[in-house]
């Protein structure tokens, strides 16, 4: 019998991976795994909601809201020419929101909202990524 758990090694290693990709990754990489895991917690609220898992649910549905929150304080809201950050911003606004909702009332529809525009809204930072490397 090992003296390991195999399980608590997995989430070490895991972590481990993690701290590698942020030390080493540039702002723009780091906004891309601050979505990644704002996807991650919300696809992980919507399968505890799924499943009748409150507490998980209400767990993974903060972390989201704190990243989302997060992601709107990094916002730069002194571009000139550009109306983007306070169009972001109020999306982040909305975001938080629904997910306030999608928490309080049981709606796993409100949850796969907020995914879809996560995804839209990753969709176009990683873009940017591509064009540069153009």
């Amino acid at each position: 019998m090992s003296n390991y758990n195999s399980q608590e090694a997995l989430k070490q290693y895991r972590q481990l991976g993690l701290e590698t990709q942020i030390n080493n990754a540039s702002p723009h990489r780091l906004i891309q795994l601050l979505m990644d895991g704002t996807l991650d917690r919300l696809k992980g609220a919507k399968a505890a909601m799924d499943r009748g898992d409150s507490a998980t649910k209400g767990v993974l549905i903060g972390k989201a809201m704190a990243i989302i929150s997060g992601l709107r304080s990094s916002l730069n809201m002194d571009v000139e020419n550009s109306d983007l950050p306070e169009r972001l911003d109020g999306l982040y606004d909305y975001m938080g929101r629904r997910l306030l909702e999608a928490s309080t009332y049981n709606k796993s529809e409100v949850i796969e909202e907020v995914i879809d525009l996560m995804k839209t809204i990753k969709s176009g930072w990683d873009g940017i990524e591509q064009q540069s490397q153009l």
